[in-house]
C-alpha cells in the first residue's frame, strides 16, 4: 500500500493498493525420454553405490536427505519395500553457537516415515548392491555416511557425462513423478508415496506431461469422431 498527497487536497493523505505483478515460478526440468534412458545406461554402467543411490531415487521418488540416510537394513528384498524413516541435513551447530553438523533424524513429518514397494527392476538392484552389514549406508556400503551437498556434485558429474544440463537431484523425483502417471498411476496412491499433503501438490508440482502423453490422449477423441 503506497500513500500519496492529492493536489485538490494537500493535507489530505490517500491510501492505494498497488498489485504487483507476480513472479511467474520456474519451469522444473524434465528429462525427455531420450535423456533419461541416456542417463541411466550411463548409472548402469560399472555401477557402484552412488550411482545405485540416484537409481534407486528415480525409482522410488525419495528425496535426497532420505537417500543419503538410507541403511541396509531399511530395505526388506523378500518384502520389496523400503522403510523411510530418517533424513540427513546439514544444521547449524547450537552447541557450538559457530559451524554446522550432520544430523542423521526423522523427516519434516510423520506422513514421511513411510514404507515403499519396490519395482522389480529396483529390487533386482538392490539385490546385486545388498552388503553384509545392515548398518551401512547403501550410498557408500559402509558405515561412512556420503552427504547431500556430495550427492548432488556426484549427480553434476553424472548428468555432465551424459552431456545433460539443468539436472539437480530434485529433477528426479518429478521425472518419477510424472512417468508414474504416465502409466496410469492412481494419483492418491502416487501422493502418498511422494508425502504430499494433497492430490493437487503431486498434479500441479510434480506432474509435467510430455508431448507423447498429450498426443495419445488428443488421439482419444478420434473414437468419438472429433
Amino acid at each position: 500500500m503506497i500513500r500519496y498527497v492529492t493536489k485538490q487536497f494537500p493535507g489530505l493523505l490517500t491510501s492505494v493498493d498497488i498489485v504487483y505483478p507476480k513472479e511467474l515460478p520456474k519451469e522444473m526440468r524434465v528429462l525427455s525420454p531420450a535423456e533419461q534412458e541416456r542417463l541411466m545406461k550411463y548409472l548402469l554402467a560399472d555401477m557402484d553405490a552412488c550411482k545405485f543411490g540416484v537409481l534407486l531415487a528415480l525409482l522410488t521418488g525419495m528425496r535426497i536427505g532420505e537417500i543419503c540416510a538410507l541403511r541396509w537394513g531399511d530395505i526388506n528384498l523378500k518384502d520389496k519395500t523400503i522403510y523411510v524413516h530418517a533424513t540427513m541435513q546439514r544444521l547449524k551447530d547450537t552447541a557450538r553457537g559457530e559451524g554446522s553438523k550432520i544430523v542423521i533424524g526423522s523427516p519434516k513429518s510423520d506422513k514421511s516415515v513411510r514404507t515403499i514397494p519396490m519395482t522389480e527392476q529396483a529390487a533386482l538392484l538392490c539385490m546385486q548392491m545388498q552388503t553384509k552389514s545392515r548398518a551401512a549406508f547403501i550410498l557408500t556400503g559402509t558405515e561412512q555416511y556420503m552427504e547431500p551437498p556430495t550427492l548432488q556434485y556426484r549427480l553434476k558429474k553424472y548428468t555432465a557425462a551424459c552431456k545433460l544440463e539443468g539436472v539437480h537431484f530434485h529433477t528426479l523425483r518429478h521425472m518419477f513423478a510424472t512417468q508414474a502417471v504416465e502409466v496410469g498411476f492412481e494419483i492418491k496412491t502416487l501422493s502418498e508415496i511422494l508425502v504430499h499433503s494433497t492430490t493437487t501438490v503431486t498434479l500441479d508440482g510434480y506432474v509435467h506431461s510430455s508431448l507423447e502423453l498429450k498426443r495419445a490422449n488428443m488421439c482419444k477423441l478420434d473414437a468419438v469422431g472429433m
